[in-house]
């Protein structure tokens, strides 16, 4: 995210002597991404984070690809996920392709027992349902319903939730996830006709020193398996930082929606981009105010995308019998509109309540077998009207 922004304490130049109260020095990290070409924090840990005392054997958590090539209009009904306690295995791969995985979880548990670093994606955490604090050696965000949670690769954390029911939408993103360019000035500040702003960003605070010696276990991931690392001293030995890459939130709640006085297409809800994909967020908004204007969305055919969207409530005025955690896929190559009717009964609606996470791939989304077990097999029937 193209905001500086520092922790706790840093020496006044970089690449420096900055000693402990015992004079050792503390041992300096530069987290770069793209070489040395894009965004990067320096990082001062209280020991060399280098220190690895085992490394245990690997295991898959690759995908497994049920539905590799296909051409139906398909709906995933994500409650039907059922909780586990631990985090990662909570985590079900629904919709991937090679620019992004799209996760499903439930997870009950904090995370106590490990660290987790997704070494290869960008993560972002859509909270649907729980609360607690993203944990990392960059500071402590607290999230609630309707948090989107940026995680940037290779950044190590823990999850710690208030309570056993959570329900969270995951996308992991193996390339940077940030702002849409057309919203950005040439310096990265976000400008006056962005949905949001730098205000609405909730950056890492109460950095928490652990100058912890131990066995601590942190599962890496990459290329699809998890390395179980065990270090020496505590991964959030951090005695401060500053720089662009560290994780934030953003809620959902506070996306300002654009409106105009005839349909505004899907991209006036951009949230984040990255590399062939865009995710949009659709908040309660007023509805278009020409006096003939019709709110339902058009018939629209998906040419160069396809397009995936996590219902998560409210009244969805194109669609009936929606339900909450449900996701839409309308696969590019074939058209997908507004349910029969709900043209007709959006007429003259001045408002809508609803709440949803839009994803559109430029490249064709697999379904793996964790979402042919949630399908709901008829969907794709569900435009059909009586014809004579």
């Amino acid at each position: 995210m193209p905001v500086y922004h520092k922790l706790g304490q840093i020496p006044a130049k970089r690449h420096t002597v900055f000693r402990k109260p015992d004079g050792n020095l503390y041992a300096e990290e530069l987290v770069s991404t793209e070489g040395f070409s894009s965004l990067y924090s320096l990082v001062y840990h209280c020991h060399p984070p280098t220190i690895v005392k085992h490394l245990g054997e690997s295991y898959s958590v690759e995908p497994k690809i049920a539905r590799e090539k296909h051409l139906k209009h398909t709906s995933l009904i994500g409650f039907k996920v059922k909780p586990e306690d631990d985090y990662l295995q909570s985590r079900k791969p629904v919709l991937v392709n090679s620019d992004l995985h799209i996760v499903l979880a439930a997870p009950r548990k904090s995370m106590t027992d490990y660290f987790y670093k997704n070494s290869q994606a960008d993560e972002m955490i859509f909270v649907h349902e729980g609360s607690g604090k993203l944990k990392t050696g960059f500071g402590e965000i607290k999230f609630a319903y309707g948090d989107y949670l940026i995680i940037p690769r290779g950044t190590i954390y823990q999850l710690d939730f208030d309570t056993e029911e959570n329900r969270l939408f995951i996308l992991e993103s193996f390339s940077p996830l940030r702002p849409p360019k057309r919203y950005l000035n040439q310096f990265g500040q976000l400008m006056e006709h962005s949905p949001y702003c730098e205000r609405d960003l909730r950056l890492p605070e109460n950095l928490q020193t652990h100058d912890e010696y131990g066995d601590f276990k942190v599962l890496i991931k990459k290329q699809g398996l998890i390395y179980p690392y065990t270090y020496g001293t505590h991964p959030f030995d951090y005695v401060g930082w500053d720089g662009y890459h560290y994780p934030y939130a953003f809620s959902i709640h506070d996306f300002e929606p654009i409106t105009g006085r005839l349909h505004q297409p899907p991209p006036v809800h951009q949230t984040f981009e990255g590399h062939n994909f865009v995710v949009c967020s659709f908040v309660p908004r007023k509805y278009d105010y020409h006096p003939d204007s019709i709110p339902a969305p058009y018939n629209h055919s998906n040419v160069d995308s396809d397009e995936v969207l996590y219902y998560v409530d409210g009244d969805f005025m194109s669609r009936k019998s929606v339900v909450k955690g449900q996701i839409t896929l309308h696969p590019g190559g074939i058209p997908h509109g507004p349910h029969p009717g709900t043209v007709e009964k959006s007429i003259g609606k001045e408002k809508t309540d609803e709440l949803a996470v839009m994803i559109d791939p430029f490249k064709p989304l697999m379904l793996t077998q964790d979402a042919l077990d949630i399908e709901d097999e008829n969907y794709h029937k569900s435009w059909q009207i009586n014809v004579e």
